[in-house]
């Protein structure tokens, strides 16, 4: 199973189309997430479960998978989540949309506690009570292991028409709260997704903004994606460079090329290495 230290690029498929499912996992993707909620209309919601859950009880070896289920605030993710903690024993996540405060999250979280189940939670943040919300979310439960940034629902809800600039603010509180939790954060993905030059683009924008990786509604995109969230030999050189130098100084301060590298630049310096093996760089 993928570790949450690669989780550079997010898959989403439809559940109702099951002749996609072993299509997605040879992906490359580092996750796949079958989606019970946008992508299926309301009179196959209900048929579409069981499937999903069969794909997911499979555990061969693979990226990382999970399920989008519905919003909890309504009848059909309620079923969703019933019968995701009947099931059993299972690997993967939950993937939580419109995660408005910390209680959605708590309340999946003791739902599957009950159910004595393994299911890892992931939290959308789309909405404008979201946002607000968000560090309490991000620190919500133990079982939340990443964030993904909603920015499509969220431009929609705050009037702006989701350009980089319009969202700045909302993707940089996103970000924050997550980091400052330890928890990786997910970009949305990219819209003109058959414009692969615009997708590698918005994958370098969002890197810069600080995401750990980035959403994606085709497989297409899933190499650039990665090639993008994948540090190069450049970058894992001066990575090594600079840990091992730290590493041999007696003192604990290390200067590299007349400049102080401090504590938090190691820390950066050592995830990025830590990714650079998760993705089978090293």
């Amino acid at each position: 199973m993928t570790p949450l230290s690669a989780l550079r690029s997010f898959l989403f498929a439809p559940a109702n189309r099951a002749a996609v499912y072993e299509k997605v996992l040879s992906s490359g993707a580092d996750t796949v997430c079958l989606d019970l909620e946008d992508a299926v209309p309301p009179d196959q919601k209900a048929a579409s479960r069981e499937p999903a859950l069969k794909w997911l009880a499979d555990g061969s070896h693979g990226p990382l998978k999970g399920l989008r289920i519905n919003s909890l605030r309504t009848p059909e993710g309620l079923a969703d989540l019933a019968v995701v903690c009947a099931a059993g024993s299972l690997d993967g996540f939950v993937l939580l949309p419109k995660v408005d405060a910390a209680a959605d999250v708590q309340i999946a979280a003791a739902a599957l506690d009950a159910g004595n189940s393994r299911l890892r939670l992931g939290a959308l943040i789309e909405s404008a009570a979201g946002l607000e919300n968000v560090f309490e979310i991000a620190g919500s439960s133990e079982r939340l292991t990443f964030l993904l940034f909603g920015g499509v629902d969220l431009s929609a809800e705050l009037g702006v028409d989701g350009s980089d600039s319009s969202l700045a603010y909302a993707r940089g509180r996103v970000v924050h709260a997550g980091r400052s939790n330890g928890r990786p954060v997910l970009d949305v993905p990219a819209l003109a997704f058959r414009d692969l030059e615009a997708v590698a683009a918005a994958a370098h924008r969002a890197k810069a903004h600080g995401f750990s990786g980035k959403a994606a509604i085709h497989p297409s995109n899933i190499a650039v994606i990665n090639d993008v969230f994948t540090p190069d030999e450049a970058e894992i050189a001066e990575a090594q460079a600079i840990v091992e130098a730290f590493n041999a100084a007696p003192s604990g301060l290390v200067v590299i090329n007349g400049k102080l590298i401090e504590r938090p630049v190691i820390r950066a310096m050592q995830a990025r290495l830590a990714l650079a093996e998760a993705a089978g760089k090293l």
